[in-house]
């Protein structure tokens, strides 16, 4: 009796939905239950006893649904489950549509991940759900779940949420009023929010607030704040916009304060004022397919500004710069306009008012031969913050290079080159008005490439054979009379403190007005040892570079083989990697620069970094940071840096982490600082941010 039922209450509907409701292309649905008799009356199907009606990828179930087969709506009543790929949708009472998939509710519960919805009221289509009186929680509602209430909610299947009429917070308290809202569901809550509290000697007790909401769509605005018993009120506005995947993005941010602490003075010794504050910018788009532009503002009042108030960003760059660039990419060359200014009155900055560049890649131009050509003009100014005169220069270059790749066997490639660089300065100097200098440049490039392969498996390290890869290299420039016109050339690109191998070529050079005449010969040996991937085909498990310089003509203080640079790489599976670079004068056998790193990890379980830093005479210091994660709520840290030249650790730091409301991530932390430095000697921070997802 079931089976006929069923069978016949399924072919009713499957004629009736064909015929009357779907007369579009679409399948009718397909419904089942315990109980279906047809009610004359009222013109319906009436479905009880675990009713299901299933319509494309949409099920919906009840204790009751009556389906009208002429009009193909259904109304569900108790219990009522509305399905539709990962969202869940459950009400007292749900009239579903089926000539549009669109549905009507009231008392509203609405989930999926990583958002949590209830409602007066809510209808939709296929992609969209329109709430009244709503009320959303990201992740799973709680006392510390992020809330959001609105007369109106919209919520598009996993992409954004839009409210009208809103209030935002934290559980059942709600401070932040919000005419408009919308924000995407894979941002943190309210899209930004910080909250940070602690102590540092040099602050005293500290409490800081930032916060972004959305005020358009992909522009989100808040402020800064920070309240310092010792310094002061720092506050000013910020914004972010765009998106990691969008054609746009940029920050601000900004803070000022009328400091009464204790300033200390600044990179110059001098006395710093007490109205500090900060103007930070940056700008990343892809305006077209060929077009990028980059921006970047660093406003800061005094150099220690950001070191006392947020160190974090200020130790990754300690002399800020302030550009603008714009670069199009042509089929074979790259066309540039690129300006750096000069915001700040405590460090030197070669400014460029601007540079416009033209960069032609290498392309073959017949019979074997390769051409190479850049040029730019550039107005250049260098203001030194010293008391020492202002350079200023008006500069055109242009460099051009023909090669010639000989390749006799698989194995050995020699590719001769030859070159010539024009400048032209506009405004000279050493009693003349301009200056153009002229340079040419003849060498070489060899390669020899051998290989050997190996048959040696193994499962646990997942290497499945060996291959190693060896190229001695051999390159050589000679420049002669680089160094000519230096009385007549206002020295503001010139040679700085490096180091790692400077660029061999003419046409690589960066520091044009300094130049030193060249006869060099680099020696390199290649090594890379490699295991079959099937994922990318093969994968590096050891990669060792060593270089060296025999300098023919040297200028003073130089020896004629320089300093042997060594790079090594090792990384054989996933959880573990070493990276080494060094710098070794075999002359003396003198240990010139040291920098390693080797890092250990388990998933997300547990992380362990050991890192130095050696550079003679100057410092040599080793770091460790190690990291773990206890269980689903709770995680630990630690980090130490020591001081081998003094004999002092300059910081120790542990700190926990523990997840609160499945929303939230709080961050307790102790710091302990020694040596001569701004930074308290101690520290107590307790941080507040959204758990991303």
């Amino acid at each position: 009796m079931l089976t006929r039922r069923l069978l016949t209450f399924f072919f009713a509907l499957a004629g009736a939905a064909a015929l009357r409701v779907c007369a579009a292309e679409s399948a009718p649905p397909n419904v089942t239950a315990r109980e279906v008799h047809f009610d004359y009356a009222r013109n319906v199907y009436v479905v009880t006893g675990e009713a299901h009606l299933t319509d494309g990828n949409a099920l919906l179930t009840a204790d009751e649904i009556l389906y009208n087969p002429d009009t193909g709506d259904a109304v569900a009543t108790g219990h009522v489950t509305l399905t539709r790929g990962p969202q869940r949708l459950l009400a007292d009472q749900l009239t579903y549509h089926v000539r549009d998939r669109s549905f009507s509710a009231s008392d509203v519960r609405l989930g999926e991940y990583p958002l949590y919805v209830s409602g007066a009221t809510a209808s939709g289509a296929k992609d969209t759900v329109t709430l009244t009186d709503a009320r959303a929680s990201v992740r799973e509602p709680g006392s510390f779940s992020p809330t959001l209430t609105a007369n109106k909610l919209i919520y598009t299947a996993g992409k954004t949420v839009r409210a009208e009429g809103a209030t935002a917070g934290v559980g059942g308290v709600h401070p932040l009023a919000l005419p408009k809202y919308q924000q995407s569901v894979h941002e943190p809550a309210f899209s930004y929010i910080a909250l940070t509290g602690g102590y540092r000697s040099s602050l005293g007790v500290y409490a800081e607030a930032g916060l972004r909401l959305p005020v358009a769509p992909a522009v989100k605005a808040g402020a800064d704040l920070g309240l310092y018993s010792s310094r002061g009120i720092l506050i000013g506005p910020a914004a972010e916009y765009g998106s990691d995947d969008g054609p746009f993005r940029g920050s601000f941010h900004s803070g000022f304060i009328h400091d009464y602490g204790d300033r200390r003075t600044g990179l110059l010794g001098r006395s710093i004022p007490a109205d500090r504050g900060y103007a930070l910018w940056t700008h990343q788009q892809q305006a077209t397919d060929a077009l990028t532009l980059n921006a970047q503002v660093n406003y800061w009042s005094d150099s220690e500004v950001l070191r006392d108030f947020h160190p974090s960003w200020f130790f990754p760059v300690q002399e800020p710069d302030t550009f603008a660039e714009a670069v199009y990419t042509g089929e074979n060359y790259f066309g540039s306009a690129f300006a750096r200014f000069h915001p700040n009155s405590f460090h030197n900055v070669q400014e460029r008012l601007p540079e416009l560049r033209f960069d032609l890649l290498p392309v073959t131009v017949g019979n074997g031969f390769v051409q190479r050509f850049n040029t730019g003009v550039a107005v250049l100014r260098d203001a030194p913050v010293a008391n020492t005169p202002t350079l200023n220069s008006q500069r055109f270059d242009a460099y051009y290079a023909l090669s010639r790749p000989f390749a006799p066997r698989d194995w050995f490639s020699f590719t001769p080159v030859v070159g010539g660089r024009l400048t032209h300065y506009a405004e000279a100097t050493g009693g003349r008005s301009t200056y153009t200098r002229a340079l040419g440049e003849v060498g070489f490039d060899a390669a020899l490439r051998t290989s050997g392969t190996f048959d040696y498996h193994n499962e646990k390290w997942k290497i499945d054979g060996l291959r190693h890869l060896l190229t001695p290299r051999i390159s050589y420039r000679y420049v002669p009379q680089a160094d000519k016109g230096q009385l007549y050339i206002p020295a503001i690109d010139r040679d700085t403190f490096n180091t790692y191998l400077p660029p061999l070529g003419l046409g690589d050079t960066r520091n044009i007005d300094d130049l030193r005449k060249t006869n060099t010969l680099r020696v390199g040996l290649d090594n890379t040892l490699q295991t079959r991937d099937p994922v990318y085909g093969s994968r590096d498990l050891v990669t060792l570079n060593t270089a060296a310089d025999f300098r023919f003509d040297r200028a003073p203080g130089e020896r004629e083989l320089a300093a042997i640079h060594t790079e090594l790489i090792v990384s054989p599976v996933a959880w573990l990697q070493f990276n080494l670079y060094e710098s070794f004068a075999p002359d003396n056998f003198t240990l010139q620069q040291l920098t390693t790193g080797i890092t250990l990890l388990d998933g997300e379980a547990w992380s362990l970094q050991l890192a130095n830093h050696y550079l003679q005479h100057q410092t040599d210091e080793y770091r460790l940071q190690y990291r773990l994660r206890l269980n689903e709520v709770y995680g630990i840290a630690a980090r130490l840096q020591y001081d081998a030249r003094h004999a002092r650790f300059t910081e120790t730091a542990v700190g926990l982490q523990q997840t609160l409301g499945n929303a939230w991530l709080v961050e307790y932390g102790v710091t302990i600082y020694a040596g001569p430095r701004r930074e308290s000697s101690f520290g107590f921070a307790v941080r507040l941010t959204p758990l991303t997802f």
